[in-house]
Formats: C-alpha cells, sequence, structure tokens
C-alpha cells in the first residue's frame, strides 16, 4: 500500500462517502491494470528473516532503491517505510513482516505490467545483491515463527498489531506471515462496478484455490495448499471475507459505504501522529465520538479513504476494484493474476458470461467453498464435482476475453500467453501448493529449506 492519505476536506454527510466511490467511474479507454505483489526478504547464508535497521536490512534496501530511482522517500516518524513515483505512478511498501511490495503503475497490458515486475525485481536484485539479500515469493511464510519475524517500525502496524488478537485468532499471521499477488482494475458505471464485483466476489475463491502456495509453516506441513487463504477465514471477520450484500442484484455505492461505516477504525492521522481508534466505528466517529479525545476531532476524506484502505473483503472498493484472493507466487505468477482478471471483466463478452455462469450460485454455497478451498484446492467440491471443472470453464472464458482484447507484443502475441502457468496446473491436476508438497516429499526429503533457493527471485 502506499502513504496514508491527509486530505483534510471535511466530511458532513453518508452522501459524500457514497460519491467519492462514484467518482472512480471512468471512461472503458481509461481502463487500466494496477498490479500488486509482496515477497519475504530473507538472508542467502542463512535463510533467515532481514530486520528493518541494520547496514544489510529492509531499510537499506529502501535507502538503496530510493537513490537509484529517484522515488520519493515515504517516512514514519524517522524512519524510512516506503517510495513513492513523483508522479503518482506507483509505489514500494513494506508489510508488517518485511514483506516488499510493488504496487505497481496503472497500466495498459499486460505485456507492461510483466515488464514492470521484471523491472522491478531485477533493480531490487541489484541492490540486495551485495547485502546477500534474496526473495522468496510464495503464499506463506515457510520457516519463521511469528517471534523470529521482524516487525516493521509503521505507525499503523503497531495499531494493527494491539487490535488483531482482539478480533481473531489468525490476524497477526495474515500480517506477518503471508505474501500476496493482486490487480486492482476499474470500472465505468455504478453497474459495471455491480457486475465485476458480483462475478469476482464469487470467483475469488477459485482464484484462491489457482494460486495456492502456502503449504508450510514453521519448518513443518500444515496440511494445507493455502495456509494464507485459511488465515483469511478468522483474521477479523467484521472487515473481511464475502460480503452478502454484493450478490444482491441492485446493490450500489451506497451499499458499501453503509457497509463501511459500521467497521470499526484503525486510526485518525493529525499532524503527522496517529491516534488508535479501534473502539469506534467510522459511523460513530461522524457522529462526534472522538470529540474530547483529540483536538481535531471533525472526520475528513482523508480519513475515509484511509479507512477504506483497512477494510479486507476478498474484492474491496475503493475508486477501483481490488482481487484480493490469491496466494503470492513466483514471476509467471505476478503477470498470470491479473491476466486472469483482465480477462475475466476487461471484455464485455466475458464479463457476461462469468455474469452467467456463477448468476445462481448462493452466497451460502460460495462461502462453504471459501472454507474447503485452503484444504482442498481444486479439489473442493462445488456443486457435485471438483472445482477444477468450474476452473477450466472459468479460465476459457477469460482467455477469450484476452483474445477479444488483442493487445498484442513485439512478437505479436496476445495476453493469452500469461495463462501458462494456470493452463500448467489444470493439465497436470497440480496447483504449485501441490508441486512444493511433492518436493518436499521427494528429493527436498522433508525440509522446507530447498524453497528458499529454487523459488527465489
Amino acid at each position: 500500500m502506499a502513504r496514508d492519505t491527509t486530505d483534510q476536506t471535511p466530511l458532513s454527510s453518508v452522501q459524500e462517502l457514497t460519491d467519492y466511490l462514484a467518482a472512480g467511474n471512468k471512461p472503458r479507454e481509461k481502463f487500466r491494470i494496477g498490479t500488486e505483489h509482496e515477497k519475504f526478504a530473507f538472508f542467502r547464508a542463512d535463510n533467515s528473516p532481514v530486520p528493518y535497521f541494520g547496514e544489510a536490512s529492509i531499510s537499506a534496501l529502501l535507502q538503496g532503491l530510493q537513490k537509484k530511482s529517484g522515488w520519493d522517500p515515504i517516512t514514519d516518524g524517522d524512519n524510512i517505510i516506503g517510495l513513492g513515483e513523483p508522479k503518482g505512478m506507483g509505489a514500494i511498501s513494506i508489510e508488517p513482516g518485511g514483506q516488499f511490495e510493488l504496487s505497481g503503475a496503472p497500466l495498459e497490458t499486460i505485456h507492461e505490467t510483466c515488464k514492470e515486475s521484471n523491472t522491478h525485481l531485477a533493480t531490487l536484485r541489484e541492490i540486495a545483491e551485495p547485502m546477500g539479500i534474496r526473495f522468496l515469493g510464495i503464499g506463506g511464510s515457510p520457516k519463521w515463527t511469528l517471534a523470529e519475524t521482524p516487525a516493521m517500525p509503521k505507525s499503523r502496524y503497531e495499531i494493527m498489531t494491539r487490535y488483531m488478537p482482539k478480533v481473531g485468532a489468525k490476524g497477526l499471521d495474515m500480517m506477518y506471515r503471508t505474501c500476496t499477488i493482486q490487480v486492482n482494475l476499474d470500472f465505468s458505471s455504478e453497474a459495471d462496478m455491480r457486475k465485476k464485483m458480483r462475478v469476482s466476489m464469487k470467483l475469488q475463491s477459485l482464484a484462491t484455490a489457482l494460486f495456492a502456495s502456502a503449504p508450510f509453516t514453521e519448518g513443518k506441513l500444515n496440511g494445507l495448499l493455502s495456509w494464507r487463504g485459511d488465515i483469511w477465514r478468522d483474521t477479523d471477520n467484521n472487515r473481511s471475507g464475502l460480503l452478502d450484500f454484493t450478490f444482491r442484484d441492485d446493490f450500489g455505492f451506497h451499499d458499501y459505504a453503509e457497509w463501511a461505516l459500521d467497521v470499526p477504525m484503525y486510526f485518525v492521522v493529525r499532524d503527522g501522529h496517529y491516534h488508535d481508534c479501534t473502539h469506534v466505528t467510522f459511523r460513530q466517529f461522524m457522529n462526534g465520538a472522538l470529540k474530547g479525545e483529540i483536538a481535531a476531532w471533525e472526520p475528513t476524506m482523508g480519513d475515509w479513504t484511509n479507512h477504506l484502505s483497512t477494510l479486507f473483503p476478498d474484492v474491496r472498493l475503493k475508486r477501483f476494484l481490488e482481487m484480493r484472493g490469491a496466494d503470492g507466487g513466483p514471476w509467471r505468477r505476478i503477470c498470470g493474476l491479473p491476466a486472469f482478471w483482465v480477462g475475466l471483466l476487461y471484455d464485455d463478452a466475458a464479463l457476461e458470461d462469468a455474469d452467467m455462469l456463477t448468476k445462481d450460485w448462493t452466497f451460502e454455497e460460495v462461502n462453504a467453498l471459501r472454507d474447503a478451498v485452503p484444504a482442498q484446492g481444486l479439489r473442493a467440491k462445488f456443486r457435485g464435482h471438483e472445482l477444477y471443472e468450474t476452473a477450466r470453464e472459468v479460465i476459457a472464458v477469460s482467455k477469450a476475453g484476452l483474445r477479444t482484447r488483442n493487445k498484442l507484443n513485439r512478437e505479436g502475441q496476445d495476453e493469452t500467453i500469461f495463462l501458462a502457468p494456470l493452463d500448467e496446473v489444470m493439465a497436470k491436476k497440480a496447483t504449485l501448493a501441490e508441486d512444493l508438497l511433492a518436493l518436499y516429499h521427494g528429493r527436498w526429503n522433508g525440509s522446507v529449506e530447498p524453497v528458499f533457493e529454487e523459488y527465489q527471485y
């Protein structure tokens, strides 16, 4: 994520909150693709995690990248916690356990997205190599305990770390020991947002299954394919998971705003200081709940945009839609995840086909699938058959959508080339998690250590 917002525009009505979301509507020709990916930083010498402070550290990586790129440093107190491209075209940030994240620029094609990721990883490796640091791209930390995992000096994370154990059993694991690939996509109208959110909410568990890559915890098998997917089942269910109202045919921006209003806040920022606000909802804040607690107690648009960034449903609505279901993975999957969703959502015929395919799926059915997928992956049963069968249909729809887009690279290839990792999953009937398990039981001889060597960036 990029820096927290400090927009001081005062808020006086719920309608302004709805209008903020609706302002994301944009014409189709301005649709873009914003890809985010996280990875674990580790020392090659012993596969240990990289701390924030020191000569070889997360802060040193950020400082090295800042000098090389010229991007603007983002600070929290005296500490550098990220970098922002001067024109707002992307950011680099750190997650609570030191996971390194690129929030990519809004780009027109997956070809550009793939090039961006490749350039980022190459530059990062150039800075990291002299420090003996490499990066691991899978969905869950395979070795380190929570106690061994470093904490980043970021104010919002300190508040979250105190709060998470109060609202779920696995929130700290989510913060400190998971990595994801996400894609942010646009909508043209409320109706377009509605259809895209409905389709992607229903299919998010399928993405979790297809991109599952987290079968290890603390050096052992965890009995799951996507530990990350399981963690999200008990992180903070007031602000995460499926949203039942998105299954309705008439929901809109107002419904999302109304839901968000009743979710407890994390913080407000005043004069660079983070005030813990986990004891009030945004609606209570709007009604004056912080009067007398902080000097500038009146809510602002910056407070609302920050609050929206602390909500974690499977698909998150801001002024765009965020697809949040996938585990982190190797480089080809950084390109494959946005390709999957762009194919489904950015072509009208494909979107209509995906909507028809999922139209009668109920909230209860999809929620049950969400519960089954972390352990069973594509072998989870859905409507009497394995999820593989649904995956085959959905990938075909995505591929058709990408063909229709007809965005070609210099070799004349369209964006369907980036679905190759999913084609391999379907051909082998094995996800990356199952490949990792086969290696663990085979030539890795029951050790997770080789994952750092064989799946590093």
